[in-house]
């Protein structure tokens, strides 16, 4: 729903609440809207100040989801500090330490769907992290 306030030709003001802003042009042009003081049809928007929201409590769900981006960005900073960042040889790197032609330790990087896929498939372990920005914008 959204809120307009109205005025008549008469500059009688009031306000008028419409599911969508289509829905106030459709009936305007429809001249379905009259001013409750004098019946006019000449309704056109008036001046208006915005509505802010306050704000209000986080519900679980809300909650929840900050709890979550939480936990990945301390599973990021984990990952950093504790495997050796390989970037889009990511896949590579993987099998060569599965195949013990390069030393073994915990990698990270990037990876196509297909690429991870196709890792799976030889046996080589992985995992795909949602991985958040280190700040939020």
């Amino acid at each position: 729903m959204i809120l307009f306030e109205l005025r008549c030709a008469k500059d009688h003001q009031f306000e008028g609440w419409f599911p969508s802003g289509a829905a106030f042009e459709a009936q305007l042009t429809a001249c379905k809207l009259s001013c409750p003081l004098c019946g006019d049809r000449q309704i056109e928007k008036a001046v208006m100040a915005p509505r802010i929201g306050k704000a209000t409590s986080p519900t679980p769900a809300t909650e929840a989801a900050i709890d979550a981006r939480a936990a990945l960005r301390e599973l990021r900073k984990k990952v950093e500090e504790a495997c050796d960042y390989v970037g889009p040889e990511f896949a590579e790197e993987a099998r060569r330490i599965h195949y013990g032609e390069a030393p073994e330790r915990g990698i990270y990087g990037e990876a196509s769907d297909e690429q991870a896929q196709g890792l799976v498939e030889e046996g080589i372990s992985v995992a795909r992290i949602p991985w958040l920005p280190r700040h939020d914008s």
